[in-house]
């Protein structure tokens, strides 16, 4: 299977003719070998139009939400981004092409080894990660001019609004455990959000302090 071929069709059909039109968002996922981020077996689905187990009951997010996502927060290449619920790595993968520096964080630590692994394999040097409780964010790091969750939350964490400077964006699915909104969220200068909705989506459920509680 020629996997670049794949990918150039997977950019063309399913994310720029359905409107993503950043065209840094349109390189960078031309860029990042997505068959690389799937379990073996499925790598010949690695382009197809839809998400992907990974293992550990998590997916790799279909190639359309992954670009629109990216293109939701309207990065230049200056930016610090904060990536809640690293998974396989693709999304921070493509992050690191459109970000100045990439903090991604993880629960759980199978994906975050392989994801480490695939990162230095790749040369993505701007990608830092930890194994901890996403719903709270990396203060230490923070603030950050734009976060992304890959995760359906119930709410907006407050924790993470709070580490998002000023005029800088947070998208995030919202719902309940089996279907979501997706939502960019922007702080204003007087401390206000302004949140816009965008499409309706499906995520696995975003675990922790600010999130579902596991058993839920």
């Amino acid at each position: 299977m020629n996997f670049d071929i794949s990918r150039k069709k997977m950019v063309e059909t399913q994310i720029v003719a359905r409107g993503v039109k950043d065209r840094r968002v349109i390189d960078a996922m031309l860029k990042v070998p997505r068959h690389l981020f799937v379990q073996e077996a499925m790598a010949g689905q690695a382009y197809s139009d839809t998400s992907l187990p990974i293992g550990e009951k998590q997916t790799i997010s279909q190639p359309y939400m992954v670009a629109l996502m990216s293109e939701m927060l309207e990065l230049k290449g200056v930016e610090r981004v904060l990536e809640i619920g690293t998974g396989s790595g693709y999304q921070a993968a493509v992050l690191a092409y459109l970000a100045r520096r990439v903090y991604t964080i993880e629960r759980i630590p199978s994906l975050a080894s392989r994801a480490r692994k695939l990162f230095d394999s790749l040369g993505l040097t701007n990608i830092s990660m930890k194994i901890d409780d996403g719903t709270i964010g990396w203060e230490t790091e923070g603030p950050f001019d734009a976060i992304i969750v890959t995760a359906g939350a119930p709410e907006v964490p407050n924790a993470l609004v709070e580490q998002l400077t000023v005029g800088g964006c947070l998208v995030i699915p919202v719902g309940d455990q089996l279907d979501q909104v997706l939502y960019r969220v922007r702080k204003m200068e007087d401390g206000t959000l302004v949140q816009e909705k965008s499409v309706p989506c499906r995520f696995v459920k975003l675990i922790g302090r600010e999130g579902w509680r596991q058993e839920q």
